[in-house]
């Protein structure tokens, strides 16, 4: 791992490194612990190794749930001790959604014409199951643009009951559109990719369903919807699911230093879908955040000024299902208590870029984010253009683990390098890789194992995710006005009384 150059004339009589201070005969410049150098690439490929040898052995995937799953956790947990943590971990139980056939889309009137399910349209996720064959109706389709498409009440205020709604992707949830089509009396429910997006949608209604939903790509939707102005446009919508209840579990573990009313909270998926071992979605940031835990003891109490609580959760290819659990049961305090949270969602996509949660919300779209996000995405967009490296935005729209953080109203930022977009001409050129293919060609797919990873991505990304941490374990001064611990800077001003005149503290250190 690369580390960067700290440049800070340092005079101390006592140095941390574990916790336990170290006299030294007079003064010394010790270069600074840096967490990024720390954590290597090898450990972050041991545990990708550990992920896929799991899945291997219980029936292909780490999904929610499941065997492989079970034998993760128990994998997380036992790696966690073996640093010094006592993790705690919290079962919780969930839906869990299973397509048994595949669905059908097909026009009936006027004329016949059936359409390709994952080429043309998928299911999205919490469908129920149903067979319906009815007239079309487009419910505010913009001209152009994402619009807002079935998001208000007044969208269906002339919809007929009985019809099959026809939505575009966009601005709010699938869930909002889908359950406002229901109150107004639709059959089934087609909700169609928005502007610039190739391929269906990947989605869920977040909760069971109880009417049969799909998601085709834009360009069928808008021939969909030529087709219901023109009138007479009847579909058929048929789909086989099934939802159940499961138990799978959250891992937490914390450092025991640290302000525990300032808690800095670092997170990563830990299933997979049942398609597959997961090895890039998430293993790459389950395995990077590991790899930090295991070597954040290395700050000491000095480094540690703030509370670090790392979390792997359970269930987040449901539908968010283990942060938003975490989160909806602590109480409000509890809530309070933790200054941000970082998460790290797929950062080996092997046509990826180095993108950067928009935390400043300097691009259209996706939520707004709580005040201080913008400082966050500052923090390692600074952080790469020192290294020479570019980034990138990503769209900060809660579709990953800190959705139920912003919520309610936590800070939030991370990375990601990629999912099932398309790689465009510009992003080739800054980044490499082949434009006009997905960032993750595996993405959800049976070939996400280590061959899916790009390592030297990854390996960046993993710097990335050691310095926020190391950064913001300091201090968050600059994401929510907490600044350093006043106990913790009165015991280093002791151990350094021998400095001399003129010391002070600046970026979390002694100088003079």
């Amino acid at each position: 791992m690369r580390s960067l150059a700290i440049v800070a004339a340092v005079t101390v009589s006592a140095w941390s490194i574990t916790g336990t201070a170290f006299a030294v005969p007079g003064p010394f410049r010790p270069a600074p612990v840096d967490l990024p150098r720390l954590v290597t690439l090898k450990d972050i490929r041991a545990h990708l190794a550990a992920f896929e040898e799991i899945a291997r052995y219980n029936g292909g995937d780490r999904a929610a749930g499941e065997p492989g799953d079970a034998v993760t956790v128990k994998y997380v947990v036992a790696r966690l001790k073996a640093a010094g943590f006592t993790p705690r971990v919290q079962r919780f139980a969930f839906d869990a959604w299973t397509e048994r056939s595949k669905p059908v889309l097909a026009r009936t009137a006027p004329g016949r014409r059936a359409y390709r399910a994952s080429k043309d349209f998928s299911t999205l996720t919490f469908s129920a199951a149903g067979d319906v064959t009815a007239r079309a109706v487009a419910v505010d389709v913009p001209a152009r643009g994402a619009g807002t498409s079935g998001c208000e009440a007044s969208d269906f205020a002339r919809f007929p009951k009985g019809a099959v709604a026809l939505m575009q992707r966009g601005t709010c949830t699938f869930e909002a559109k889908a359950d406002r089509a229901k109150a107004a009396g639709a059959r089934a429910v087609v909700i169609y990719n928005r502007p610039g997006e190739k391929g269906p949608v990947a989605g869920t209604l977040n909760t069971p369903f109880e009417l049969p939903a799909v998601a085709p790509t834009h360009r069928l939707g808008l021939g969909l919807v030529a087709a219901a102005r023109r009138g007479g446009l009847r579909l058929r919508v048929r789909t086989d699911t099934r939802t159940s209840r499961k138990r799978t579990a959250n891992v937490i573990a914390e450092t025991g230093a640290g302000r525990a009313d300032n808690v800095v909270l670092a997170g990563a998926h830990l299933d997979s879908v049942p398609a597959g071992p997961g090895i890039n979605d998430n293993g790459t940031g389950a395995a990077a955040l590991l790899a930090v835990a295991g070597k954040i003891a290395a700050l000491g109490r000095a480094g540690l000024r703030n509370k670090v609580r790392f979390a792997w959760w359970g269930a987040e290819e449901e539908g968010l299902r283990g942060s938003s659990h975490y989160v909806g049961a602590l109480s409000a305090a509890d809530r309070a208590r933790i200054a941000l949270n970082l998460n790290f969602d797929m950062l080996g996509s092997v046509n990826g870029v180095r993108g950067v949660y928009d935390g400043d919300h300097s691009v259209k779209g996706g939520s707004t984010p709580p005040p201080g996000s913008g400082a966050i995405e500052k923090i390692f967009r600074d952080y790469y253009a020192r290294r020479g490296l570019p980034t990138v935005d990503s769209e900060f729209n809660g579709r990953s683990d800190y959705g139920p953080f912003i919520e309610h109203g936590i800070p939030a930022g991370g990375m990601d390098t990629g999912a099932d977009g398309i790689k465009t001409a510009a992003l080739a050129k800054r980044f490499g890789g082949t434009a006009g293919k997905a960032f993750d060609p595996c993405y959800h797919s049976r070939c996400d194992t280590l061959k899916n990873v790009d390592f030297r991505l990854l390996d960046t990304g993993a710097d990335g995710v050691a310095h926020a941490v190391q950064r913001l374990a300091g201090s968050t001064l600059v994401v929510n006005g907490a600044g350093a611990n006043e106990a913790a800077r009165r015991a280093g001003v002791r151990a350094g009384a021998g400095a001399g005149a003129g010391a002070e503290w600046r970026g979390g250190l002694l100088v003079r």
